[in-house]
């Protein structure tokens, strides 16, 4: 009988086979197997050669990886390549063509991920409607560098609540990502940031462990891949162009350069430092195209009351705009938006962040005068009003 392998772990039995890969290769699994099954097998004194840990651990290192910690078996699967000093053009190309202006901010993100596997990075998000990208092979680079601490998912299997995929991996990767619902943003973004995590498998009870998986996304869609509030800082969102040219052969290049690109990221200083929870500071990662998706998961009534409040300061030649929830109400349905009080105290309090002043106070306001030949007159009026700057609302 062909040598098999065979491990313990508490007082479950597995075997350990290599599962063919429909793309060639093969996937290390465990398979749970029956005591009495191994004794018919190999007879009764083989179980005792048998190698026996406590239980699982996942501690994720690539530099120096222990496959076994203090009689705990890891989870976390090695890396296998050797790093040797070298030339890398073709992986050089390919990061500046991802992160462009941001190549260094790129070079520390990929660094991160194998120096300090545990550290949380920005959400990812690689979009661009053109084809022939270099999106999906950006994401088979990386799986060739942490090969199987890497896992491609779908809409579908980030929507179901059956996860034991997840477990221990370094990435997570979701090509074609189309997650607009308000709950899918949701759990995204809490994912991206929280330190634990329960996995359940289908038939098993929930169990909590270490996450510490970063999440990287492609979309053909620019403008609604995902939910994006206003303030939000944890995503990285990329605008990827066209490639100039097309070889078929760049993947095997870039996997035969992933030893010198190693050891450069080990023997590179970081060129910034922790500014935030997830490394960078917002405004380092922050992208038009970033600013893009947010002012499309802008809602109507949002947008009209932005360009309401431009539209008066640009006409009065003024930098502010002062209101009550009750002026604002007024000149949106002057116009012909119909909107109620609460939804323009959500979005003046919860979205554009502003407060009140303090106490009932004289202001100056603008009313729709259709005689004046600015189309809008001051007037002063007296409550608790907001003040909206040109500044905030044209950065919105």
């Amino acid at each position: 009988m062909a040598h098999e392998d065979f491990i313990r772990v508490g007082t479950t039995l597995y075997k350990i086979v290599n599962q063919p890969r429909i793309n060639g290769g093969f996937a290390k699994k465990r398979i749970v197997w029956n005591n009495e099954t191994l004794r018919q097998d190999y007879g009764k004194d083989f179980i005792a050669t048998v190698p026996k840990y406590d239980g699982f651990c996942t501690v994720p290192n690539h530099v120096n990886y222990q496959p076994v910690i203090d009689k705990f078996l890891n989870l976390y699967e090695p890396i296998g390549h050797q790093p040797k000093e070298g030339e890398f053009p073709h992986i050089e190309s390919l990061v500046h063509h991802i992160f462009g202006e941001q190549y260094e901010l790129g070079i520390d993100y990929l660094q991160l991920l194998y120096l300090q596997p545990v550290q949380k990075l920005p959400i990812l998000l690689m979009v661009s409607e053109e084809r022939n990208t270099g999106k999906s092979t950006f994401l088979n680079f990386l799986k060739a560098v942490f090969q199987n601490n890497v896992t491609f998912n779908t809409n579908e299997d980030f929507r179901s609540q059956f996860n034991a995929d997840w477990a221990g991996k370094l990435l997570i990767v979701v090509d074609e990502v189309l997650l607009n619902r308000r709950e899918d943003s949701e759990r995204l973004k809490n994912l991206s940031t929280t330190l634990s995590y329960k996995v359940e498998a289908k038939g098993k009870d929930r169990d909590e462990i270490s996450f510490f998986a970063k999440f990287v996304l492609c979309s053909n869609n620019e403008l609604l891949p995902v939910i994006i509030d206003v303030g939000e800082n944890r995503y990285w969102v990329r605008k990827i162009n066209r490639l100039d040219s097309d070889d078929t052969d760049f993947l095997q290049k870039l996997k035969a350069e992933i030893p010198a690109f190693l050891y450069f990221l080990q023997h590179r200083t970081l060129s910034t430092q922790k500014e935030s929870r997830m490394w960078f500071a917002p405004k380092l990662t922050f992208t038009p195209a970033l600013q893009r998706i947010i002012r499309s998961n802008r809602n109507k009534i949002e947008l009209e009351m932005s360009e309401l409040c431009l539209e008066v300061m640009e006409q009065m030649v003024v930098t502010e705009y002062s209101f009550c929830i009750n002026d604002m109400v007024c000149l949106l349905n002057n116009t012909g938006c119909k909107a109620d009080k609460s939804q323009v105290r959500r979005i003046v309090q919860d979205i554009w962040k502003l407060s009140p002043a303090p106490n009932s106070l004289t202001y100056l306001t603008y009313q729709i005068d259709y005689n004046s030949f600015r189309n809008y007159s001051p007037i002063k009026r007296t409550g608790r009003y907001y003040t909206a700057t040109k500044e905030l609302l044209t950065n919105i």
